[in-house]
């Protein structure tokens, strides 16, 4: 078999130099992964590495498959507490990525509107949940407004909802959780009103980053009595584009273990074209994954007979992207609602609406066979390894 200019990490695979397989997969892998991580945690890349190095392909496969499905299962609790009023309900909304009146959104008002523990699973992954307890400073609050919320062990993290200067019910929520040994993120909201009246009130000396200043140094001042190297976050519910919201976003990704990383980035909402961008590298990066799973298994004797293609799952898959992008028919919809044109106009502008078209799109086919075979780069390139290939990272 003669290979000529192929990429070095396939090429490995095929002459079975699988000690030098290991470090090149690693490398490979590091060039995929964005900056806030990727799908496989440090303790499996260890175990991929160890099994090139024993030549265990199968292992390698096993632990790649193990560890993409952990990803896709992933479980997420997320506590969002804090004194009545101070905007929970709209925040976690905006982080859900449904508007205040939609079917299944917290509610929001002038007045108390949660009473009592309430789960609000994520429209697009009940697999994630964000737990709303009933504010404190309120009659109807417990006598240790704290108590159905840190008795739970089950959250992966808090975050702490804000209103108004620094209090002592913040001080007492930071406190509490600091304790019991949990992760926490400080979050001051509406701090678009507290602009627009300070504007109204002092319009000669006003200055925006002045008193974001002031706001934020309050908050960091009585932090730093509690935690080591506070942070905060200012936001606004209304418009979270601006402001912290996508370094919050940002920042509970990059703690997140790498298994649960994976989830959360698909879910949050795109708010930012280098969010949208991060998305398409997780997604890339899992595509591959799958790909090079397939690719080599397809070296094990009698393997490929049991590892079946299946298209309808491809198709699934695409319209999951499509949701994660917004671009799946009821985002559609609601976009062109907000922006008065129609989904026809939107939809025209989407290379990848109908899935049974990409599939019958011979440019699109021939396009693929040629992105694989410029990427193996190789005459005689075994058949099952190309097939594995090309099918994997067309259809998923």
């Amino acid at each position: 078999m003669q290979l000529t200019g192929m990429d070095p990490l396939l090429l490995d695979i095929i002459i079975n130099d699988f000690e030098q397989l290991g470090p090149m997969f690693l490398s490979h892998y590091k060039m995929l992964v964005s900056k806030l991580g990727g799908i496989l945690s440090q303790e499996s890349l260890k175990h991929i590495k160890k099994g090139f190095e024993k030549g265990q392909l199968k292992e390698v496969a096993d632990e790649i498959q193990r560890s993409l499905q952990t990803a896709e299962k992933a479980t997420l609790n997320l506590a969002v507490i804090g004194q009545s009023g101070s905007g929970k309900s709209s925040f976690m909304n905006v982080l859900r990525g449904i508007g205040h009146e939609e079917a299944g959104s917290a509610s929001v008002g002038v007045v108390p509107t949660t009473t009592k523990k309430t789960p609000y699973p994520h429209p697009k992954c009940p697999n994630v949940t964000f737990w709303d307890p009933p504010g404190t400073g309120t009659p109807e609050s417990l006598p240790n407004p704290f108590q159905e919320v840190v008795g739970d062990d089950n959250y992966d993290f808090f975050i702490i909802i804000s209103s108004s200067w620094f209090s002592s019910n913040d001080a007492f929520l930071a406190q509490e959780i600091q304790e019991k040994g949990k992760k926490f993120y400080f979050v001051r909201t509406k701090v678009d009103s507290d602009l627009y009246n300070e504007k109204k009130s002092k319009p000669r000396s006003f200055k925006k980053e002045t008193v974001l200043q002031q706001i934020r140094d309050n908050c960091l001042l009585n932090l730093s009595k509690i935690v080591s190297k506070p942070t905060v976050f200012l936001v606004s519910n209304f418009e979270p584009k601006k402001l912290d919201f996508l370094k919050l976003q940002e920042k509970l990704l990059q703690d997140l273990p790498a298994e649960k990383r994976y989830t959360s980035l698909l879910l949050l909402p795109n708010l930012s074209e280098s969010f949208i961008e991060m998305k398409r590298a997780i997604i890339k990066e899992k595509v591959w994954l799958k790909a090079f799973k397939e690719a080599i298994l397809a070296f094990i004797p009698l393997m490929p007979f049991f590892c079946g293609f299946n298209l309808s799952e491809q198709k699934k898959c695409l319209k999951l992207y499509q949701s994660h992008f917004g671009l799946d028919e009821q985002s559609v919809s609601q976009i062109a609602q907000k922006l008065g044109i129609s989904e026809q106009e939107i939809n025209s502008l989407v290379k990848s609406i109908d899935f049974n078209s990409l599939v019958k799109d011979d440019s699109i086919i021939a396009s693929v066979k040629k992105c694989a075979e410029s990427i193996f780069s190789v005459t005689g390139l075994p058949c099952l390894l190309f097939s594995s290939f090309t099918k994997s990272t067309f259809y998923i």
